[in-house]
């Protein structure tokens, strides 16, 4: 009976020494919190998309609060979200947040870019590239089987005739199509944006011509008639430097092809 005392004591006696050194490392060791993260974490969205240029919400707010990120930056939380972060800083939000939209760099549907597989497989992006490359003899263009527009949260894609499309009225601009889309032939873009390159081949213009009758060759007609030389041909594919742009038009009225819009 003594040794059981003995053994319930010397247990009960370890066990408070413990609970007596964690106490005290947790008060030592512990490390502080600015309570404000919280707050600015769930103004956020929580969509995780990188929009803003960072990682996700959670790394986000990190650097809104060390100063190392304006709070508009939020493309799917809009300025009712910098309004929110704002208050809850007590700063100005900096300003209203610049609508931004995704854009399909490829006007390469199965009229245009001639087919040279017959793909069987499972019926999405990912597999299709994984598996040939695609259906279409353009490698580098649009797949058409709608990873996109499956993790679209706001029903802004479909799929016309192999081509992805946006409905520009419904997105969010949340990048989740833009991080999902196999080929990075979707980019977002702000929405003031009134001219732009659908297309992402860089192959020699004699090469496209065999595989799409929609793709950028490089013929420097609309560099020719860009009168801001907004315009530039690099690697065989037209780029537009939006700094210089005014959208006047010209060069997608000078395209051949009909990939500047």
């Amino acid at each position: 009976m003594g040794t059981i005392v003995i053994a319930i004591v010397s247990v009960t006696a370890v066990g408070l020494i413990c609970s007596v050194l964690l106490a005290f490392a947790s008060k030592v060791m512990a490390v502080k919190v600015d309570e404000r993260v919280a707050l600015v974490r769930g103004s956020l969205p929580g969509v995780n998309c990188g929009a803003c240029g960072f990682s996700g919400c959670d790394g986000y707010a990190a650097a809104i609060l060390e100063d190392d990120a304006a709070m508009n930056l939020c493309t799917p939380g809009g300025n009712d979200v910098a309004k929110k972060i704002g208050s809850i800083l007590g700063k100005d939000s900096g300003g209203e947040v610049v609508k931004k939209t995704v854009l399909v760099h490829c006007t390469g549907d199965f009229a245009t870019n001639r087919l040279v597989v017959e793909y069987n497989g499972i019926r999405t992006c990912a597999a299709a590239k994984a598996l040939c490359g695609g259906p279409g003899s353009c490698r580098l263009g649009c797949i058409g089987y709608g990873d996109c527009a499956a993790v679209c949260p706001e029903g802004a894609i479909c799929i016309e005739n192999g081509l992805a499309q946006i409905d520009t009225r419904k997105c969010a601009g949340c990048c989740m199509c833009v991080n999902t889309c196999p080929n990075g032939v979707i980019s977002l873009e702000p929405a003031s944006r009134t001219v732009a390159v659908k297309c992402m081949n860089t192959e020699k213009g004699g090469v496209m011509k065999d595989k799409c009758t929609k793709g950028c060759i490089g013929c420097s007609l609309c560099v020719k008639a860009c009168e801001s030389e907004a315009i530039k041909v690099d690697n065989f594919l037209a780029r537009i430097d939006y700094e210089k742009c005014t959208g006047c038009g010209k060069c997608a009225a000078a395209c051949p092809r009909g990939c500047l819009y």
